[in-house]
């Protein structure tokens, strides 16, 4: 199961490189940043928006069904814009001012999330769409015959 390493009082902890160890929230809440990354993935199911430093350190997320819709709801536009104001909230106190869009999928709530985004104040520097395209995809099966 390995070590386990006691830290005494008085003992800082850390890394081999001198630089001090990183704890879970209270390194987010002192963690100022200027720009960053928003994925934005919008399935037929849901919509999901996650915010990301420069380096991809994840800062705030959210998503539809975490906010309290089901089913078909998840997928409309409406959720689309709650679940970005709720991730802007999350990540308000890093000092958020620029962001990145990537978009990934084909659902209803991709556009309202871009523009939900941006009516939080965040002013966004590019808009690239990442949805997967298959490159003519798998050998089709053969034909059936009776």
């Amino acid at each position: 199961m390995g070590k386990k390493r006691v830290i005494k009082k008085g003992e800082t902890g850390e890394n081999a490189d001198g630089e001090a160890k990183a704890s879970g929230a209270s390194s987010k809440a002192g963690h100022h940043v200027a720009r960053g990354v928003a994925f934005v993935r919008a399935t037929y199911n849901n919509t999901m928006i996650t915010i990301t430093d420069d380096r991809g350190n994840a800062l705030g997320w959210s998503s539809a069904g975490s906010l309290g819709f089901a089913g078909a709801k998840k997928a409309t536009p409406f959720a689309a814009a709650r679940v970005a104001e709720t991730v802007v909230e999350k990540v308000r106190k890093t000092g958020l001012q620029e962001v990145a869009v990537v978009v990934s999928g084909v659902g209803s709530g991709r556009d309202s999330a871009v523009r939900a985004l941006a009516n939080q104040g965040l002013s966004i520097s590019s808009v690239r769409d990442a949805t997967p395209l298959p490159h003519n995809g798998p050998r089709p099966k053969k034909v059936r015959r009776v």
